[in-house]
């Protein structure tokens, strides 16, 4: 496996983020700031894990994303946030976690803002979170920032909700599972998908997968099979995510309404 993405030392926590139940830090390394995801947090690794996968296929279709890093904590981390549940949090977060370069000065969208969007950026970004199943992208909840005079996407660790229940997995299930579009954000571009459907799939050919998965570290992937969990079994794993969005992909697709 050929991971491309730097990994860096945390050197010292310089903020903990009110940003959701799962506290991510904001920690300094030899290469910048790092808004980091826990591993140690409720959600555990399967989030980092979902986080990986589609930020690079959102890179594919040629949104912004902010750029990954894996960031080592360690008992060398210089920490100021004394706080016990955090003490708790950090000290089961020791060993790789998940960085995203931080992008100072980005502003959160808020819902009042919507309306400005692009509606054809608006239904690709409907297009993406249907394929990945993301569950977190609503008015309450929009996951997305402007930085530079871009949108950039953010959080996608509420994607793939498969993976919790891979026991129930079928042959068919990548194209019986529901995905409750009328939640989305973006909803009202739902009549529109097939506009860009022919365009954003012709972007995600089984390489583009494969890339994603095999950016995803061990580490991340084997408390989600256990302690005794064999390379092969890892790496089984990491193929079954490519294989259901694959199946997910081939027409037609079953998240793109039908036509009457």
């Amino acid at each position: 496996m050929a991971l491309s993405i730097p990994i860096y030392q945390a050197r010292q926590v310089v903020s903990v983020q009110p940003r959701g139940s799962s506290r991510p830090i904001i920690v300094e390394t030899d290469a910048g700031q790092f808004l980091t995801k826990l591993r140690g947090a409720a959600q555990g690794t399967a989030a980092l894990v979902a986080e990986i996968i589609v930020a690079h296929i959102a890179e594919a279709l040629g949104f912004w994303v902010p750029c990954r890093a894996l960031i080592l904590i360690d008992e060398t981390i210089e920490n100021p946030a004394q706080e016990d549940e955090f003490l708790d949090l950090l000290a089961a977060s020791t060993g790789i976690n998940l960085g995203f370069q931080y992008l100072d000065g980005a502003v959160d969208i808020q819902a009042d803002a919507i309306a400005a969007i692009d509606p054809a950026f608006a239904c690709q970004v409907l297009w993406l979170d249907s394929l990945v199943m993301n569950l977190d992208r609503t008015a309450q909840n929009p996951n997305l920032m402007r930085y530079h005079d871009q949108v950039w996407l953010i959080d996608h660790g509420a994607a793939l909700p498969f993976q919790y229940r891979w026991a129930t997995v079928m042959e068919d299930s990548p194209r019986s599972s529901k995905y409750a579009l009328h939640h989305h954000l973006f909803a009202a571009q739902m009549d529109a998908l097939h506009h860009w459907d022919a365009q954003l799939t012709a972007k995600l050919s089984p390489q583009v997968l494969q890339h994603a998965v095999t950016q995803v570290p061990d580490c991340f992937l084997q408390p989600l099979l256990g302690a005794g969990a064999s390379t092969e079994q890892i790496e089984r794993r990491r193929q079954a995510y490519a294989a259901f969005l694959w199946k997910r992909l081939k027409a037609p697709r079953p998240f793109i309404p039908v036509i009457a």
